[in-house]
Order: structure tokens, then C-alpha cells, then sequence
């Protein structure tokens, strides 16, 4: 009997002890991934027209830097790859005229008329507005392979991409309203 106490006991201690220890991994954050120095994006105009594509740098802050810049739940999703509650965004039922942009940098993402209403309860475009300003890279969460929408000029993450959207190119950028800023067409 005491054999059982003492096993019982040390199951215990190793259940707990790999809780903490997980814990503490999840709260630091997934590794920095590389970010060059400088990449080609393209710019637009206030009303949405291209202005060439040009070089700029990167924008890399401190995990502290960017949770001091940006309001909390756009910090946990642009750096911390969380996703906001279906139907809570701001942007997953608005209509305005205008481009989507970065929360973090400002870079240029997104046409209103690429927008759509997918039902899923977030902003879902067609398209971005330049392929040249954003990375889709693969990610597995929960073990589900997804693709991933980043900014390419500070890396934040955005949401992800699907092959459920409408013709012609059958693709849903389902992306996180606290990622967005809107700047209305002028």
C-alpha cells in the first residue's frame, strides 16, 4: 500500500510540474521568425489607386514595444496569432468605402471592393490588394492545416486563407477586424 501512496504522489507532482512547464512555454510566445531588413511592397493613394512598388524596411519591435503601441486584443492577435470571437468585430458587417490597413504598421491589405459577406462572422475579402504586401505561409493549429495572412512589412499576423470563397478565384481572406484599420476612400 504505501507503494501506491508514493506513486500516486510522484504522478501527481509530474502531472503538475508538466502543467507549469507548459504554461510557462504558451505564455512566452512562439519564436521570432526571421524578417529582412527591407522588402518591396506596393503603395496606394488615398483613394485606392497603386503608386508603384517600392522598398522599405521592415518594422521590428520589442514584444513590449508592440504591447505598449497597440490595444490589447489587437496585440494578442497580430502578435500573439490569436483570433477575436465570430460576430464581435468591428469590421465583419461594415460596408464603408475605403482600404483596410495594417493595424501595426499602416501597409495597405485590403480593397472594400474585394470585400464580402461570407457569414463566418469575420471580414472575408476576395483578394488582397497587392500580393506584394502580405506572406501567406503554412500553419497547423489544433492540428488543422490552414494557411496563414501575415503584413509583410512588420509581420503581423492577420487570419488566414481558405479555398471556400466565390468565384472566380474561390478564395476567403478571413481576417481578424482588430488586425484592421480603415481609412475611408477620399
Amino acid at each position: 500500500m504505501p507503494e501506491t501512496h508514493n506513486d500516486r504522489r510522484a504522478f501527481l507532482l509530474t502531472v503538475l510540474a508538466g502543467g507549469a512547464g507548459y504554461l510557462v512555454w504558451a505564455r512566452s510566445g512562439p519564436p521570432p521568425p526571421y524578417i529582412p531588413p527591407r522588402v518591396r511592397i506596393a503603395g496606394f493613394d488615398t483613394h485606392g489607386n497603386p503608386t508603384g512598388v517600392t522598398e522599405v524596411p521592415t518594422i521590428q519591435k520589442s514584444d513590449a514595444e508592440w504591447k505598449r503601441l497597440l490595444p490589447l486584443d489587437s496585440w494578442w492577435v497580430t502578435r500573439r496569432q490569436d483570433t477575436e470571437l465570430a460576430f464581435m468585430g468591428k469590421y465583419h458587417n461594415f460596408e464603408g468605402d475605403g482600404l483596410y490597413r495594417c493595424i501595426c504598421c499602416g501597409t495597405a491589405l485590403f480593397d472594400s471592393r474585394a470585400k464580402y459577406a461570407s457569414g463566418t462572422g469575420w471580414p472575408a475579402f476576395t483578394e488582397p490588394i497587392a500580393r506584394e504586401n502580405i506572406i501567406e505561409k503554412p500553419s497547423a493549429t489544433f492540428g488543422i492545416a490552414q494557411t496563414e495572412v501575415r503584413c509583410r512589412v512588420c509581420d503581423a499576423h492577420l487570419g488566414h486563407v481558405f479555398d471556400d470563397g466565390p468565384p472566380p478565384a474561390g478564395l476567403r481572406y478571413c481576417i481578424n477586424s482588430v488586425a484592421l484599420s480603415f481609412a475611408a476612400r477620399i
